[in-house]
């Protein structure tokens, strides 16, 4: 590949990256001037949530099987089992909760603020058939356990066409 060439490539995707963080008015009114998009006005987002805006957190969640059991492990450390909302129905499983971050009324400056505080929810739908009545919850160490029997599916036998 020429230099040239090459060059031109690089110009294609800064003008690709600037448009993916400019509106589409933006862009074109940049491209309508001559300009390429990357030289146009940066966009300031709204940052100030509101009460509708707000979703509630993911959980994440592991889900594996043994022999006879299904199991679902997800990491709820700080979570109070008062808190905690597990519930199944037509196979499908609901985690939900609330993770407090205990008192910060002291707080006056944040410089890093990665934790997630506040309420999540996490539906799963359960990868094999399971016995809904003999389920096992268990919340110990931060880690939420959720344990199913799996029921037996019939080994598939074979249909004589007639």
């Amino acid at each position: 590949m020429a230099r040239g060439q090459k060059q031109k490539d690089d110009l294609l995707l800064d003008e690709e990256l600037a448009a993916a963080f400019l509106n589409d008015d933006d862009a074109a009114a940049a491209t309508d001037q001559g300009q390429p998009a990357s030289d146009a006005a940066p966009v300031q987002a709204e940052w100030e949530e509101t009460e509708e805006e707000v979703v509630p957190g993911q959980l994440a969640v592991d889900v594996y099987e043994t022999k006879d059991k299904l199991v679902i492990k997800a990491r709820t450390a700080g979570v109070d089992k008062k808190d905690l909302d597990v519930s199944i129905s037509d196979g499908i499983l609901t985690i939900s909760g609330t993770l407090s971050a205990g008192d910060e009324s002291s707080a006056e400056n944040y410089h890093i603020q990665e934790c997630y505080w506040g309420e999540f929810r996490r539906s799963v739908t359960l990868p094999v058939p399971v016995q809904e009545d003999g389920v096992q919850a268990e919340l110990k160490d931060g880690v939420l356990t959720i344990t199913f029997t799996k029921i037996k599916q019939e080994t598939a036998r074979k249909i004589e066409v007639l």
